[in-house]
């Protein structure tokens, strides 16, 4: 039985961010995670795609903010549970919970805080007869690693947001990439349409609209595409095949805890400190829903402060915690390490 004071559930930047928070409190926590590494969505999705709305951040890599994440975190020695999704929840007598996941492994914590994302994501895969014959042999619905299409040919499927950033960043990358999208209008921002629409007249970017693929070709890999534009088709020689058109989110077996639930997010208040309607259950960064919900990652690292405030206040009742700033008080880590604050600093605060 593993024990915690604060269970997660979900090791992206808002859990790993709960870590940091939690620890200040001298609270210990333990993450679960159905992925075989830490960083949710930024390490499994789009590791390499930059980010421009992290504070003090004019631009970071999903990836490297994960790394800095856990950087941060580890002083306050976390806990974590890879590669298992948490299944089931009992409350105890005495107000804890255990959590077992899908292989059997138990947690027991007085705090549970949910901070699964979107939950996990199945990709929306186009309706093209043989491409399960396909995946992982030259389809792919996730760029994971960006160099395994270097001096390849691509061609991407979709018109949003990662169909139009993915195809601009593999453009200094793979020998030839296609963007193909049923459309000629573009559901993503409009710089990247620009950017796009510059790198065709470049001709770094071969872009065919209106039109769908509508077969795929090979042997024992992707060799080719049979792309149906205005009523006529046509044969494309590719290495590889990315259909882009976004993934369906799904709580999974969170869905069963006897949670309020609203258009597949947990319900939470708000006005006090992202509790859900169990008792000592939260949720806490994309996974929740309440008035004025902004799905971004510094809101989920907001959420996260809050509730470890309350979550003080449950595993210590009675006792009172007075706020310190970090600047003044430093940070004192579980391995013993501390981190000072500068005195100079120290002496305009006081």
């Amino acid at each position: 039985m593993i024990q915690t004071d604060i269970l997660i559930i979900g090791a992206g930047p808002t859990g790993l961010f709960t870590v940091f928070e939690a620890g200040l409190l001298k609270l210990k926590c333990h993450l679960i995670d159905a992925l075989p590494q830490a960083g949710g969505q930024c390490s499994e999705i789009y590791p390499k795609k930059p980010i421009y709305d992290i504070p003090g951040f004019p631009e970071i890599l999903a990836g490297d903010l994960t790394k800095n994440l856990l950087e941060q975190g580890k002083q306050f020695q976390p806990g974590f549970t890879f590669g298992e999704r948490a299944e089931t929840i009992e409350k105890l007598d005495d107000g804890s919970f255990i959590v077992t996941t899908n292989k059997g492994t138990k947690h027991q914590a007085p705090v549970v805080a949910i901070a699964g994302g979107l939950g996990s994501f199945e990709p929306r895969k186009p309706p093209l007869q043989n491409i399960a014959d396909y995946e992982d042999k030259g389809v792919e619905y996730i760029i994971r690693d960006p160099e395994i299409y270097r001096d390849k040919k691509v061609v991407i499927a979709g018109g949003g947001d990662s169909a139009l950033d993915w195809s601009i960043f593999l453009a200094d990358i793979a020998a030839e990439v296609t963007l193909v999208h049923r459309r000629n209008e573009f559901r993503g921002a409009l710089d990247s349409v620009e950017k796009v629409q510059e790198l065709k007249l470049l001709g770094k970017i071969n872009l065919i609209t209106p039109a769908e693929v509508t077969e795929i070709h090979g042997q024992d890999h992707v060799e080719g595409l049979t792309i149906l534009k205005e009523g006529e088709k046509h044969y494309l020689e590719t290495d590889h095949f990315i259909p882009l058109f976004g993934l369906s989110p799904k709580l999974g077996p969170i869905a069963n805890w006897g949670l309020d639930i609203e258009k597949n997010a947990i319900k939470v208040d708000n006005s006090l400190d992202y509790r859900t309607n169990i008792p000592g259950i939260f949720a806490i960064g994309d996974v929740n829903t309440y008035p004025g919900k902004l799905k971004l990652i510094l809101c989920g690292f907001h959420e996260a402060t809050l509730m470890c405030q309350a979550a003080y206040k449950i595993i210590n009742p009675g006792k009172k915690y007075v706020l310190k700033y970090t600047t003044v008080s430093g940070i004192n880590g579980f391995d013993g390490t501390r981190k000072e604050a500068p005195k100079a600093v120290v002496q305009a605060i006081v």
